[in-house]
């Protein structure tokens, strides 16, 4: 039996063809973050802190969540410009509440403005 709490459930859409991935953490500053050391699903009852990763058909991470105790702290939302590869937009939701909202230019630099 764990002492941990279950993971909060999904709060996220799964995209049609999408799926749900659970790592350990990120590596690096650029968004969209880089999700790292994957997780099985039995591991996570041993786990106090992980991120919830949902990607959609293509496998682009359009959503990330870090679960603390089985409590959301951090989510990640993020769109794509037209060829999929490039980030067009950034909504992080901080453990406040208060969410930032960032867009990207068709090169991937924040938009001026």
């Amino acid at each position: 039996m764990s002492d941990t709490a279950p993971p909060a459930p999904v709060s996220i859409a799964v995209p049609a063809g999408g799926c749900i991935r659970h790592f350990v953490t990120y590596s690096g500053i650029r968004l969209p973050l880089k999700l790292v050391t994957p997780l099985e699903d039995d591991q996570l009852d041993n786990r106090n802190t992980f991120f919830r990763g949902t990607f959609d058909a293509l496998d682009r991470l359009v959503a990330c969540e870090k679960l603390v105790y089985g409590t959301v702290e951090l989510t990640h939302r993020y769109a794509y410009h037209g060829d999929g590869t490039i980030l067009a937009r950034a909504e992080v939701t901080g453990p406040d509440g208060e969410i930032k909202v960032i867009a990207f230019d068709e090169t991937g630099a924040p938009a001026a403005g």
